[in-house]
């Protein structure tokens, strides 16, 4: 396996969701041979977003820009981000929840690298929603994934529902 690759070589695969979701992506990290550090390249067109809002409990994630410009969503706050921009995003609850909208006439390129802990827990807090993984944390081999269950908070039971 060769230890590096160029980003102009990265082998992307579309992804869309209705209106506003859409991107291309290509893994870094597994095609150099990295186990413990996520790496992935995102290319978002204008208007778009590549995932909904979200926080990570178990993983830290570091976006950076190489090219166009856009907003980053960052718990209650926005940023103007551009080309250069190197971003952070620890782990915690909805006050860390992030997401990058490419505001601009070009495309949004980014790396997004990430610690690959799992389990993980994720939150969603403009629907509501949770997610828990294991087997394979976000970003990591689908078919190594073991546990994938993602509900709304509404509903939720208390511990010793049903025993």
């Amino acid at each position: 396996m060769k230890p590096l690759i160029n980003v102009d070589e990265v082998t992307l695969t579309s992804k869309t969701h209705g209106q506003k979701f859409a991107s291309r992506t290509g893994q870094i990290g597994p095609t150099i041979g990295m186990r413990q550090l996520g790496c992935r390249l995102v290319v978002v067109p204008p208007g778009r977003r590549a995932w909904p809002l979200h926080a990570h409990h178990a993983n830290e994630e570091m976006f950076v820009v190489l090219a166009g410009t856009g907003t980053l969503r960052l718990g209650a706050e926005t940023h103007a981000v551009r080309s250069g921009d190197v971003i952070a995003c620890p782990a915690g609850g909805a006050e860390t929840a992030h997401q990058l909208i490419n505001t601009g006439a070009e495309d949004l390129r980014y790396l997004a690298i990430s610690t690959m802990r799992e389990p993980e827990i994720c939150e969603y807090p403009d629907s509501g929603k949770i997610m828990a993984l294991a087997g394979a944390g976000p970003g990591g081999d689908l078919t190594q994934r073991t546990l994938e269950l993602c509900l709304r908070r509404q509903g939720e039971l208390d511990y010793w529902d049903g025993e």
